[in-house]
């Protein structure tokens, strides 16, 4: 009986061995992952920054409001980043989320 589980034992050994080389080459270097948040963190803050900038600066052009419309849409651009930011480090769930955590599913 002993030498069965023995043998068992080796054998569990040597897949946990297999899965964790096999997880490992699958998955990348906690590093990269940090990475890639990073930028993907500051992708999305100056992308908001930059388009509130743009269309401040076009509603100024056209409409003739300077520098109010600059103002005002740069600094919603830069809530909606700030925004955007807090969603994918995951601190403020999607809307979608937030509608369905609701009673009735957010259905009406």
């Amino acid at each position: 009986m002993s030498e069965r589980l023995r043998k068992l034992g080796s054998k569990l050994d040597k897949v946990a061995e297999e899965q964790k080389r096999e997880a490992d080459k699958a998955a990348p270097s906690g590093g990269m992952q940090g990475m890639g948040l990073a930028f993907r963190v500051a992708g999305e803050f100056a992308s908001g920054v930059l388009v509130g900038a743009g269309l401040g600066w076009l509603c100024d052009h056209f409409l003739g409001t300077s520098p109010w419309g600059l103002i005002v849409l740069l600094l919603l651009g830069f809530f909606a980043g700030v925004l955007n930011v807090l969603r994918a480090v995951g601190k403020v769930s999607q809307p979608e989320e937030r509608l369905n955590r609701r009673p009735g599913g957010g259905k009406d």
